[in-house]
């Protein structure tokens, strides 16, 4: 095994330290403990003065929509520009990448994570079809591009080709929407079916499934493909994100979009549901004690104009919520963390939002992001645990905003004011795949 010393590892209650980690020829976890092997010499042990906490988890991107960051913030004057709006922006950028560009978009990207912490990205994918609105020979060819751009960065991914049917509650689909198009559930499920197969050659490829949202699928076509999809697999879609998908979902459906879904699907721990910024108290408490989890991506929702999710009352009802960087405004973890807690300091005027907004923002985003990749065996797992992958996110004590920091207000300090620059590097299978500048 390869050694190392850290000054400090986080478990899930508290700091190790100091942190002996041995590292498998796999890249799993052989040692952990606070004190030294005994049976190797101290110079086989690599000491790291830093503080190590679980690699992120991103649990909801959009690839191809790194490549227009910043092309939707020039603004007409006296215009009203909204996601709507927005939204025909992206699907300019859905119509012009070939595959290979898209894989280079999708590597820049990833490498980018990689610097901010992250090690392992669901990729909420349905740019299926080419250009021209036609099926590629390999139905998941840009499936497998995005694969294969998480292989050269050297990140994990779950790949989760997602069934986009309509243009619309009950519309048929626009012109510009031609790549993501998938006109059954039997066409969906043989997508599905090319992308389990793409996934197989890249060891650390997962596979997801889902649907786009409510206002893109039929909704007996969804119940369908919840029952006849796979059980053992998280199931990833939009829902209620803006206050029009709401009206039309009400007109078209006679439900709000959660309260569709509480009352058609059989929500549990294996769904993820983005946004759901625009709930009642009602659906705020029957989704949170459903057991189905959020993904919140506070970067993209504040950019858009999304609208603020409820989350003291959520999480006051037992909700669990993961985070995502979606249209990739924003690649920075703690920042989207912070900024769900500074969100309801601004909404409620007061400061406590949780008794330990660090520990429960930290706690609850990497469970139930574990869970969006589909990589947990288990509730209540540790952090960090002999046999399992070393994937961790390494911070520098010797800057000095963290090496003033005592152990006991460390990851409050990492939270709240942390940033890229204090990174030291991020570990994937015990392998250093971004360190100081370096990948």
């Amino acid at each position: 095994m390869n050694y190392y010393k850290f000054t400090a590892i986080r478990l899930a209650d508290s700091w190790l330290s100091p942190a002996y980690v041995g590292i498998t020829a796999d890249g799993t976890i052989g040692y952990l403990s606070g004190t030294g092997p005994t049976d190797i010499e101290a110079t086989q042990v690599t000491t790291v003065n830093g503080a190590v906490v679980p690699g992120f988890q991103n649990a909801h991107s959009h690839a191809f929509q790194y490549g227009m960051v910043g092309a939707a913030e020039q603004h007409q004057h006296g215009a009203t520009d909204d996601f709507w709006s927005w939204r025909e922006a992206m699907y300019q950028c859905a119509l012009r990448f070939n595959p290979q560009q898209v894989q280079d978009v999708a590597t820049a990207l990833y490498r980018e994570m990689l610097r901010n912490g992250y090690t392992h990205v669901a990729e909420f994918h349905y740019l299926h079809h080419d250009e021209q609105g036609k099926p590629y020979d390999n139905p998941a060819e840009i499936g497998e591009r995005l694969i294969h751009a998480a292989a050269t960065a050297g990140i994990k991914i779950t790949l989760v080709p997602v069934f986009y049917q309509k243009g619309n509650f009950g519309q048929a689909p626009q012109e510009r929407q031609r790549r993501f198009i998938s006109k059954t559930t039997d066409d969906y499920f043989r997508l599905l079916e090319n992308s389990k197969q793409a996934t197989s050659w890249y060891k650390d490829a997962r596979l997801g499934y889902g649907v786009h949202s409510l206002r893109a699928v039929d909704g007996r076509d969804i119940i369908e493909t919840v029952a006849q999809g796979p059980q053992d697999l998280p199931f990833h879609l939009h829902a209620a994100e803006q206050l029009k998908e709401i009206g039309d979902s009400q007109s078209y459906l006679g439900k709000r979009p959660v309260e569709w879904l509480l009352d058609n699907l059989p929500l549990d721990r294996r769904f993820h549901v983005v946004h759901c910024t625009h709930m009642t108290e009602e659906e705020t408490r029957l989704l949170a004690q459903s057991g189905a989890n959020v993904v919140l991506c506070p970067g993209t929702e504040g950019n858009l104009g999304d609208g603020i999710f409820n989350l003291s009352s959520y999480a006051n009802h037992g909700g669990s919520w993961s985070i995502g960087t979606d249209s990739h405004i924003s690649l920075n973890p703690l920042e989207d963390l912070r900024w769900l807690d500074y969100a309801q300091r601004l909404i409620s005027h007061k400061r406590n939002t949780f008794a330990d907004g660090a520990v429960t923002l930290m706690d609850t985003t990497l469970q139930a992001g574990r869970r969006a990749m589909g990589t947990v065996e288990k509730e209540d797992f540790p952090y960090f645990e002999i046999g399992k992958p070393f994937d961790a996110a390494v911070y520098d004590l010797e800057h000095p905003m963290l090496s003033q920091a005592p152990l006991r207000h460390l990851l409050s300090t990492i939270v709240y004011a942390g940033g890229t620059s204090l990174l030291m590097g991020t570990i994937v299978n015990g392998q250093w795949t971004y360190q100081k500048n370096r990948f």
